[in-house]
């Protein structure tokens, strides 16, 4: 996901695509409208990317199950730094 601001020049946000079905076992970012209205994001492991839903695993274990038509913007991330202890 992109956001041109002033410096960008046209100030509109541009969302890409370029994680989807293909992306099942990736980390990815994806971006969906809320029902209460906006924007949220969840970051996650996909597991599933099918008949209109997107399963996501995040790193807390939690699935998270969105509607495909809810999603703005999917984008593969990298893995998570690894901590120290």
């Amino acid at each position: 996901m992109t956001a041109d601001g002033p410096a960008g020049g046209s100030g509109v946000a541009r969302y890409t695509r370029d994680a989807g079905p293909s992306s099942v076992g990736e980390r990815v970012v994806v971006r969906r409208r809320l029902p209460e209205g906006g924007l949220g994001d969840v970051i996650g492991t996909v597991e599933r990317w099918s008949g209109g839903t997107v399963a996501l695993r995040d790193r807390h274990g939690a699935l998270h199950e969105l509607d495909e038509a809810s999603v703005v913007a999917a984008k593969r991330v990298p893995p998570p730094p690894e901590r120290r202890r």
